[in-house]
């Protein structure tokens, strides 16, 4: 399959941009910035450009031309971000979105030109969409992103017919290649203003005298050099989306097209033997913001029931501003799915009959607000346990301590002053944190010895108790290695039972 590209020439972005955001600027309106020298114009918008004001004018000499301009501080950076911004838009086209330069877009539009009638139909749309933001665009389509570029540019603004590249840019100029200015000027005493100027130019004598980088850039024109692009997200592989007549904005159109959009989608899935593990929900509004909601399932899954209550607890988040002319639903995250593994749930998937109930719980709360503690072979008590992600295995693990263990187990044992009637025995009274407990029932001792084979385990032993006090208060104490008659016994408070 020929791949192709369409281009996307925003001509006055920055300052246009500013005009769309700022309605209150009025008249032709110039973008400066101070620079070694004073203080220059760096964009402007149409009208500005119309009354001849070009960037790299001085403020002084833009407002003795234009007496009336409006002038306004630059902003690179909030430029970048809403370029941004317009990139995602334009995946209502193509996953396959990135921005070219600080005034440009290209789109791998390889497969997706049918879903709009054609790559005329698809230009058409996509600049009377732009022109209703208020822009001025060039766009154009080519077999080469460089094609693209330099047609929307500096060409007619249509599609480049397949394999007719060679032919249509013979007359356009060679600064269409993306040149330094410098290498444009020396191409130019050469007497090479045009791009077919250079087709008759044998390779070995042009690098000679202009470098590398005019055959580097023809043969990225022409398609015989590699000029990849990188999207602002990987396109996903699993994709449906829907196109409304009219633009909708009531929560009730949202959540029936979401349904549909599950409906679709789960059904390819199920044809893949996938399940979706993230859903990203994506509206391209009217005004060409684009909003994105996502999920996530704790196991892969493709029942659309489920995934709709999953959604519908963040469509209230959804904001369709002047309406939403479009939807899509994209499985950003999917894993295989084997036949039938619902129904063995009873058979072996422990906690298969959890999962929409921990769904619910994470989505609500965060990826991480949901886990579990599963059991680990260790009679150490702070290593017998681990937290793990709620969804993660359920596999069967039949490591159980042989004693009672606490309910509560604190997080590191805490210092307690216990008073003992005779060495070896254990507490009958001790204060912790800062309150005196008698102790009226007594258990024990379990000892517990150091793991000797991991490094820094060092070589006392633990004596545990499970006192109970007057209160019926049930406690989990030890001390600290093991009796001596020199040594006075350091005693700790590591847990509570119920």
């Amino acid at each position: 399959m020929n791949r192709r590209y369409i281009s996307v020439w925003l001509k006055h972005w920055a300052g246009e941009r500013r005009r769309v955001e700022g309605r209150r600027l009025a008249g032709p309106l110039a973008l400066v910035q101070s620079v070694s020298g004073g203080v220059r114009v760096c964009a402007v918008d149409t009208q500005a450009a119309s009354d001849g004001i070009v960037p790299g004018m001085t403020l002084a000499d833009a407002r003795a031309l234009l007496p009336g301009i409006r002038v306004a501080a630059a902003d690179p950076e909030g430029d970048t971000r809403a370029l941004a911004g317009l990139v995602d838009w334009c995946g209502r086209y193509t996953p396959f979105t990135a921005a070219d330069g600080l005034d440009g877009i290209i789109l791998d539009i390889t497969g997706c030109a049918h879903l709009f009638g054609g790559e005329d139909s698809m230009l058409g749309d996509l600049t009377r969409r732009l022109r209703r933001m208020e822009l001025t665009v060039g766009v154009a389509a080519a077999d080469t992103p460089g094609a693209a570029w330099a047609w929307a540019r500096f060409g007619r603004g249509n599609a480049v017919p397949i394999g007719r590249t060679r032919d249509w840019f013979s007359d356009l100029p060679v600064a269409a290649l993306r040149l330094p200015s410098d290498i444009v000027e020396k191409l130019r005493e050469y007497g090479l203003g045009r791009i077919g100027d250079l087709y008759r130019i044998p390779r070995a004598p042009l690098v000679k005298r202009c470098g590398m980088p005019v055959l580097n850039r023809l043969d990225q024109v022409f398609g015989h050099a590699a000029e990849p692009i990188s999207p602002v997200r990987p396109a996903p592989e699993w994709r449906s989306r829907i196109v409304f007549p009219e633009p909708i904005g009531r929560a009730e159109d949202i959540a029936e097209a979401t349904r549909r959009l599950l409906q679709e989608l789960c059904a390819e899935l199920e044809k893949g033997g996938r399940g979706a593990r993230q859903l990203a929900l994506v509206f391209y509004r009217v005004d060409g913001q684009t909003q994105r909601i996502g999920i996530g399932t704790g196991r892969a899954g493709r029942d659309p029931a489920h995934l709709m209550k999953l959604f519908r607890e963040k469509l209230a988040k959804a904001e369709p501003g002047f309406g939403i002319e479009q939807m899509s639903l994209e499985a950003v995250s999917t894993d295989r799915v084997r036949p039938g593994q619902i129904d063995l749930a009873a058979a072996g998937e422990a906690g298969a009959a959890l999962d929409p109930l921990i769904d619910r719980l994470q989505n609500r709360l965060g990826g991480n607000g949901v886990y579990r503690i599963a059991p680990v072979e260790s009679h150490i008590p702070e290593r017998a346990v681990t937290v793990c992600p709620a969804t993660d295995g359920f596999e069967r693990n039949d490591w159980i301590a042989d004693q009672p263990r606490p309910v509560r187990l604190l997080a590191a044992p805490e210092p307690i002053d216990a008073v003992t009637p005779e060495p070896g025995r254990p507490p009958v009274r001790f204060v912790w944190r800062r309150q005196t407990h008698r102790v009226c029932l007594a258990d024990g001792p379990e000892r517990i010895a150091p793991e000797w084979w991991r490094r820094g385990a060092g070589r006392r032993f633990r004596d545990y108790y499970r006192l109970e006090d007057e209160e019926g208060r049930r406690f989990w104490v030890f001390r600290d290695g093991t009796y001596a008659a020199d040594v006075s016994a350091d005693w700790y408070m590591h847990g509570l039972f119920a």
